[in-house]
């Protein structure tokens, strides 16, 4: 108990993130040419990755934070394996100047969703019979950069 000499207590005015709530909105495995496609192989598979980030403001401090992930596998033109992932997480952010809410939450809520999001990526191809496909870490400063510079290109502000 903080001693104020009969002044009221002072408000925390810190800076914060906070997870409410995070969960798996939609999860897709598909080996569609199994069980040929977990045969031996004597090639690396090509591999494609892509990761995509989405936000909504579901409260005056709250908001939703998707992470997309979609992976694929090829041997040539062989599909080996497809996996989607939507892994979404509710963030409240308070005491965060309104110029810089946005990239708060496109930049800081999916790096603290991706370690999650990563494994059940990582379990779900093991479960589907192949090696864990273990993502790279992703800068999500630089994607939202390009995700700017893109709206900026095309005439549309970034909103705040």
């Amino acid at each position: 108990m903080a001693n104020t000499n009969g002044a009221p207590a002072a408000e925390n005015k810190a800076p914060a993130i906070n997870v409410l709530a995070q969960y798996a909105k939609d999860l897709s495995f598909e080996n569609p040419n199994a069980p040929r496609s977990l045969a031996p192989r004597t090639t690396s598979p090509q591999i494609e990755i892509n990761v995509n980030v989405n936000a909504r403001k579901v409260g005056d401090t709250d908001f939703e934070v998707e992470l997309q992930i979609q992976g694929a596998a090829k041997d040539g033109e062989t599909q080996l394996f497809a996996v989607e992932l939507a892994y979404g997480g509710v963030f409240r952010v308070v005491n965060i100047p309104e110029e810089q809410i946005h990239p708060v939450v496109m930049i800081e809520c999916p790096r603290l969703l991706f370690p999650f999001a990563r494994q059940i990526v990582a379990d779900s191809v093991r479960n589907g019979g192949f090696p864990p496909l273990m993502l790279d870490p992703v800068d999500f400063a630089a994607l939202y950069r390009a995700r700017a510079e893109e709206a900026q290109a095309a005439g549309q502000p970034m909103p705040n």
